[in-house]
């Protein structure tokens, strides 16, 4: 979404030839009235005062009855009147949310009902249906909503409690998250599940609520902004899209399919199953669920997961609609795997080996005890030095059993295995004195938050090898120079 803009209704007098109003507005004014085509007002007054004596009124079904203009917006407008043709079979004189449903989101149920209840509530009609006046209304003011809190706020009250609207429980959040992820995954019309997806949702819901059963719309925007905006506005662009050219299939005679949205990542193998697991096929074995991949697509900058470039019309057949889809998706294409200590053995120097001389951003997970994990975000390329570095986009985050921004600025980044004098490891803190993370200098103690971290530290340092492995490796030669010319287990 853009930034924001505001819009102010400005509200004035019809004018009537050689009135004192018209004079006033022509002769007295040296500011340039913006006239809204949506409310209009007469003006009885006399002299030199303006005062209204006509008040704003809506018909039954929720339109402004002093609505008179056509709308702008040629694809609502038509289709409004295909879904009030398709109700009117149903024998409703306007739109009915059924029809909304099956017809512009059919794939999409509950998302559907929601955004019909959204529309319904602002029109503050009487009726349960919406009058096509109303709709178009509803839909352009949706449509035109351009500040990303305001779209924000939007989303966060279709999901709030129908008792109480003001506040949203867990299970609320938790479906505004599935929905998200949904529409993210789909890929030629099915949804991809992540065997840890209830796992992931639990992860923010704890971070939301704590102790609490619901919270406050406004906390729980501040919350979303703050964490995982970007999940959100995505599927506003879908809803928008869908909007705006539901018309095109129903006019056809097909209900709306939506788009098929691209996927990359799933292209693939999952780059964060260990080894042994992808030779099994074992998905819950992985160091990163998909779904916790989306999240943090989510979270961090565009530039963790920015996704395939995206070919220009003018040098390929692709379509508007083909690069609309991968402009959408949010889930990382180019993700690999650098270095796992249960795969290449637990040490500094295997870590350096592994990571140093790459120059793109990298995520570093740290599975502590209690089934707790941390993630290190490094925007560009790591370096020994004495000195904290890192640009825009460090980060440092607790990803289970809550999922919390700990740090996000620049310059918390450090590692250092060469210069005496100073402290020797990696940390993640803007404060040296006291790092959120800090891992010694040969990779076998962790400390998070002042707290001690072993995790079998002797245990991933051995490395299983193969014979032919074994045969070259260095540490054979070291043996053998020892006197342990027959170590081959």
């Amino acid at each position: 979404m853009g930034n924001s803009s505001s819009k102010t209704d400005n509200v004035v007098g019809s004018e009537v030839p050689d009135s004192p109003e018209k004079a006033i507005l022509r002769g007295k004014s040296h500011s340039t009235a913006n006239i809204s085509p949506s409310i209009t007002c007469s003006s009885t007054s006399s002299g030199t005062n303006l005062k209204s004596d006509s008040k704003l009124s809506r018909s039954a079904s929720g339109a402004d009855v002093t609505e008179k203009y056509l709308t702008q917006l040629v694809p609502i407008e038509k289709l409004a009147v295909i879904l009030k043709e398709k109700s009117v079979k149903l024998g409703i004189n306007g739109i009915a949310s059924e029809v909304f449903v099956s017809q512009v989101f059919p794939h999409y149920a509950d998302l559907g009902r929601r955004l019909f209840t959204f529309l319904h509530l602002n029109s503050r009609a009487t009726t349960t249906y919406l009058g096509t006046m109303a709709f178009r209304q509803q839909c352009e003011r949706f449509l035109g909503i351009m500040d990303d809190a305001k779209v924000l706020e939007c989303y966060v009250k279709m999901y709030a409690q129908e008792d109480n609207p003001d506040f949203i429980d867990k299970e609320g959040v938790t479906r505004l998250l599935h929905i998200c992820y949904t529409i993210a995954m789909q890929h030629s019309g099915n949804s991809f599940v992540c065997s840890e997806i209830n796992r992931t949702f639990s992860s923010v819901t704890k971070s939301i609520f704590f102790s609490q059963d619901s919270m406050s719309l406004g906390y729980v925007c501040r919350w979303f902004e703050q964490n995982l905006m970007r999940l959100v506005l995505l599927i506003h662009k879908y809803c928008v899209h869908t909007l705006s050219t539901a018309y095109r299939g129903l006019e056809q005679g097909a209900p709306s399919c939506g788009i098929e949205l691209q996927t990359p990542v799933l292209e693939q193998r999952n780059p964060f199953t260990e080894k042994s697991a992808r030779d099994a096929d074992d998905a819950s074995s992985s160091l990163m669920p998909l779904s916790q991949a989306w999240l943090l697509a989510g979270a961090l900058p565009p530039s963790y997961s920015k996704p395939r470039q995206v070919t220009s019309p003018s040098s390929s057949k692709a379509s508007a609609a083909q690069i609309f889809k991968e402009k959408l998706s949010m889930m990382p294409s180019h993700w690999t795997l650098l270095y796992n200590s249960n795969e290449h053995g637990l040490g500094a120097n295997r870590f350096l080996h592994h990571v140093l001389g790459y120059r793109g951003p990298t995520l570093i997970l740290i599975h502590a005890e209690n089934d707790q994990t941390y993630l290190v975000a490094a925007p560009g390329e790591w370096k020994e030095t004495h000195l904290y570095v890192g640009g825009e986009g460090s980060c440092v985050m607790q990803l289970l059993p809550k999922f919390v921004i700990l740090e996000k600025k620049p310059n918390i980044l450090y590692l250092n295995t060469r210069v005496r004098g100073y402290p020797k490891g990696l940390r993640a803190d803007s404060d040296p004195r006291k790092p959120i993370i800090s891992i010694d200098e040969h990779f076998e103690k962790i400390d998070i938050k002042g707290i001690a971290h072993i995790k079998e530290a002797e245990r991933q340092r051995t490395v299983k090898l193969t014979a032919a492995d074994w045969m070259d490796h260095p540490d054979r030669f070291l043996l053998e120079l020892g006197g342990r010319q027959n170590y081959n287990n």
